[in-house]
């Protein structure tokens, strides 16, 4: 979780920063902390896994070509720049949500749609954690008016993401009852044809039963036995088909 702790001297900030994973997952989209550790002149980064935000940071920084101006706008920067890399991978969500909507009526993997969901989730719980980690920073860090205005700007950035995430976990919930309505739907509409196929095909057995019983029905040396319980039992068949037909079980 996103937090801070003072030791020696030493101060270390865990911040929450968005990860997408290499390897094929459920969860495509997750978090990893990213450590900030600091004592006087010293400010050092560490974290467990490569992730494109830290290489974008330095790039920007880089083409920037103003450097930080303490240690204090360093770590607003890794602040600011984690909300915008929260909304960059939440536009990535956002289409593969609208593709799902737009495949509902073929083939749906309903584990991705869940994979999403339990994505976002962990999308709005660190971005609540680093805000409230930053609330904290503003009144322990020796925060100038530049700072101050830097403050301001993750403080938009951070609580445009959470809004976000936030409305496209809705969308996603949303999607998924729709899927799970078509399915039902589908389901519904195969068992009323397997049922109304089942009753059309029931007479024919019905007939058949009755002709050949071992009783007198005054069809046993008749040469047009057979043809008329075939007949009858295509025009009751047929009866049975148009009558379920009308009433559009079929």
């Amino acid at each position: 979780r996103a937090r801070y702790e003072y030791d020696d001297g030493w101060m270390l900030i865990i911040l929450r920063i968005p990860y997408v994973k290499e390897i094929r997952s459920r969860t495509p989209y997750t978090t990893v902390p990213l450590g900030i550790i600091h004592k006087r002149d010293v400010t050092i980064t560490v974290c467990n896994f490569e992730t494109n935000m830290m290489l974008d940071f330095v790039s920007f920084q880089q083409k920037r070509g103003e450097g930080f101006t303490d240690y204090v706008d360093m770590i607003f920067r890794l602040f600011l720049c984690s909300a915008v890399w929260y909304l960059k991978r939440l536009k990535q969500i956002s289409t593969l949500i609208d593709k799902a909507k737009h495949n509902l009526d073929q083939e749906v993997n309903n584990e991705s749609l869940i994979g999403l969901q339990d994505s976002l989730t962990y999308f709005v719980t660190s971005i609540r954690g680093n805000e409230n980690l930053l609330a904290k920073l503003k009144f322990k860090l020796q925060v100038d008016e530049l700072d101050a205005d830097l403050i301001e700007d993750v403080n938009i950035e951070m609580s445009q993401a959470r809004e976000t995430a936030s409305i496209y976990t809705d969308i996603l919930e949303s999607t998924m009852d729709t899927y799970s309505s078509i399915i039902n739907n589908n389901m519904n509409t195969v068992m009323r044809t397997l049922t109304s196929v089942s009753i059309i095909m029931m007479f024919p057995t019905l007939i058949a039963s009755l002709f050949g019983m071992n009783l007198i029905n005054g069809m046993e040396t008749s040469k047009w036995g057979f043809a008329v319980a075939i007949v009858i039992s295509f025009l009751v068949s047929g009866l049975s088909w148009w009558i379920l037909r009308a009433k559009r079980l079929l």
